[in-house]
């Protein structure tokens, strides 16, 4: 089965990303895209599918989809700057990837989350789902332009 961008997802109080695996009767189960591990996350859990985040700019928001694909050019496809590393030198790289985005409501923490989640999508190999997900979103975006 294909997996997309809406199937992985972030769990909050969890590190980390995981893929949906199934519905279960008290939740979802999940694998940990980190150690491949399977977990059941109970439904009062704040889960957030990676389509349906964005990033506040100066100008509105940006899907998180086209901030990691802008990290991944810049990048070549490579890892990116470690998310350990200083405060300042991660909001001056985020700020090449993204000059505009919003500085009063993108925090430092926000930032080191993305680029947590850019650098394990690129260790698994699922970079690809960046344009995949973007194919997809075109082909919906024309198809309801058509039933309109």
């Amino acid at each position: 089965m294909e997996t997309t961008l809406k199937e992985i997802i972030s769990i909050s109080g969890h590190s980390g990303l995981f893929k949906f695996v199934s519905q279960g009767r008290q939740g979802i189960i999940v694998e940990s895209l980190l150690d491949g591990k399977r977990i059941n996350v109970p439904v009062t859990a704040k889960v957030s599918a990676l389509s349906d985040i964005a990033v506040f700019t100066d100008s509105g928001e940006v899907a998180l989809r086209e901030v990691l694909q802008k990290i991944n050019e810049l990048e070549g496809g490579k890892p990116a700057i470690d998310a350990k590393s200083d405060s300042k030198e991660i909001v001056k790289y985020f700020a090449k990837a993204i000059p505009d985005y919003d500085r009063d409501r993108v925090y430092t923490s926000d930032i080191k989350k993305i680029i947590n989640w850019y650098n394990q999508l690129q260790s698994n190999n699922m970079l690809e789902l960046l344009k995949e997900d973007e194919n997809n979103e075109n082909s919906e975006e024309s198809s309801t332009e058509e039933t309109k």
